[in-house]
C-alpha cells in the first residue's frame, strides 16, 4: 500500500506578512552597530564577531538578502504541521511511495534549525523520485525552535518532552520503527529516543557529549581537536552559561533588534562551522528565528547542562548506533568515546566538517545515514513492522 499522509498532518507555507517584513527593515535600519573596538577588529573573531563583518552583514541583509527567494525555497519542499500535546510543530517531510521505505527522523541543534537539512532534502529530491525514495524522510522543528511553538507557558519543558513528542510526531505519522539522527541539541533528543522509545530501533549521530578522551590514545588530528574543545570550554562557553542562568533576560535582549540577534547566532555559525556559511545561510536562519520570534524559547535545554546544577550525561543507546565525526566539531568524539555512548556498529572520520554537518557537508553526511541504514535495517526490520 503507497504511504498516505494522515490528515493531522497539517500542508503547511511559511509566508511572513509583508507588514512583518517592513517593520524588520525599518527596525535593523535603525539598529545602530556598537563603537568600533581593538577586539572588535581581531580578524581571527577570538574576541568575537568582528565589527567590519557586522556592518557588512547588517548592508547585505538591509540592501541586498532576498528573504522572499528563501521563503520560495523553503516552501519547495512538502512542509507541515501537526498539533502535539496541544502545540503545533513543523516538519518537512519527503514521502516515499515504496512499501519497505525506511522511516527516518532528521533533529537539528541550536542556534541551527531545520533549514540545515534542506542540503539533504535537495540531494534526495534530486536523486529519487517519490516511487524509487528508499526512504521516508521527516525534518523536525524541535519543540520551541523557529516554526514550532514552544511549551506551555504554566510549567517546565524539557529534553525530555522534546523526545516524547519526537516519538509521538514519528507515530502519528504511522511509524511503527523509525531511525533517529541528530546533532547538538537533536543528538540529545535522538539519544533520549533510542533509549526509552521502542519504536526508535536505531540512532546516528554526528555529536556525542560525554568525557573527553585520554591525550595518549589520539593521532595528532584528534589530539588538536581535543585541543580545540579545552579552549572553548574556557573561552567558549559564557554564551551557554547566560542561557542556561539568565535565559529570560538574553531572550529579552535578543529579542530586541535583529542586529544583536546576528551576532549573537551568526558568530556561532562562523565560529563552530569548518569554513563560513555562506551569507545567505546565516541571514536565512536568523530571519527565521527574527520572524518567528523564536529566540528565548528555543534555549530551554541549556538550563539542563550550564544551569547551576549536576550535569546530565544522555543515556546509553542500547541499540544499534552509527557516527559521523567531523573534525571542527565542538565536542571531540573520537570512537572509544562514542562506544561508551551506545551500540557502535558504524563509525566514520571525515577529513572536513564541524558543528553544522549537515549544512557543511550534506553529500557526506547523507551517505553515511544510508550506509547506518543498510546495515541497521535490512533484515532486522520488515515492511510489515514499519507501519502503524
Amino acid at each position: 500500500m503507497v504511504y498516505s499522509v494522515p490528515s493531522s498532518a497539517r500542508p503547511f507555507t511559511l509566508d511572513i506578512s509583508d507588514q512583518d517584513v517592513s517593520e524588520f527593515k525599518q527596525l535593523l535600519q535603525l539598529s545602530k552597530l556598537g563603537p568600533d573596538t581593538y577586539e572588535g577588529r581581531q580578524q581571527d573573531r577570538r574576541f568575537g564577531i568582528t565589527h567590519e563583518w557586522l556592518s557588512n552583514a547588517k548592508d547585505y541583509w538591509l540592501n541586498k538578502f532576498d528573504w522572499r527567494a528563501q521563503e520560495k525555497h523553503i516552501n519547495s519542499f512538502p512542509n507541515y504541521q501537526m498539533e502535539i500535546e496541544g502545540i503545533n510543530h513543523h516538519f518537512i517531510g519527503l514521502f516515499s511511495e515504496k512499501e519497505d521505505a525506511v522511516p527516518i527522523l532528521f533533529m537539528h541543534g541550536w542556534p541551527g534549525s531545520f533549514i540545515e537539512f534542506l542540503p539533504i532534502l535537495g540531494l534526495l529530491r534530486d536523486k529519487y523520485p517519490a516511487k524509487d525514495l528508499p526512504y521516508h524522510i521527516v525534518v523536525a522543528s524541535l519543540t520551541g525552535y523557529t516554526l514550532s511553538d514552544g511549551g506551555p507557558l504554566d510549567k517546565d519543558w524539557d529534553k525530555d518532552d522534546t523526545a516524547r513528542v519526537m516519538d509521538k510526531l514519528m507515530n502519528n505519522l504511522g511509524f511503527r520503527k523509525y531511525i533517529a539522527q541528530g546533532g547538538d541539541v537533536g543528538s540529545f533528543i535522538a539519544t533520549a529516543l533510542g533509549a526509552h522509545y521502542d519504536s526508535c530501533v536505531a540512532v546516528h549521530l554526528n555529536m556525542v557529549l560525554g568525557q573527553p578522551p585520554d591525550p595518549s590514545t589520539l593521532n595528532q588530528q584528534e589530539q588538536e581537536h581535543l585541543e580545540r574543545y579545552k579552549h572553548w570550554i574556557d573561552n567558549g562557553t559564557a554564551y551557554a552559561r547566560e542561557h542556561g542562568s539568565r535565559p529570560s533576560t538574553i531572550g529579552h535582549v535578543l529579542s530586541s533588534s535583529p542586529l544583536a540577534l546576528l551576532a549573537w547566532i551568526g558568530e556561532k555559525m562562523l565560529e563552530w562551522s569548518d569554513t563560513d556559511p555562506s551569507l545567505d545561510e546565516i541571514l536565512t536562519n536568523v530571519s527565521l528565528y527574527w520572524f518567528t520570534q523564536s529566540f528565548p524559547r528555543s534555549i530551554y535545554p541549556y538550563r539542563e547542562n550550564f544551569g547551576g546544577g549536576a550535569r546530565k550525561w544522555p543515556p546509553y543507546i542500547g541499540k544499534p548506533l552509527g557516527f559521523s565525526y567531523f573534525p571542527r566539531e565542538i565536542f571531540p568524539a573520537v570512537e572509544s568515546t562514542v562506544q561508551k555512548a551506545g551500540d557502535l556498529v558504524l563509525y566514520r572520520k571525515h577529513e572536513h566538517g564541524g558543528h553544522f554537518a549537515a549544512l557543511e557537508r550534506p553529500a557526506d553526511l547523507l551517505k553515511d545515514v544510508e550506509e547506518f541504514v543498510g546495515v541497521v535495517w535490512k533484515g532486522n526490520v520488515s515492511a510489515a513492522e514499519t507501519k502503524l
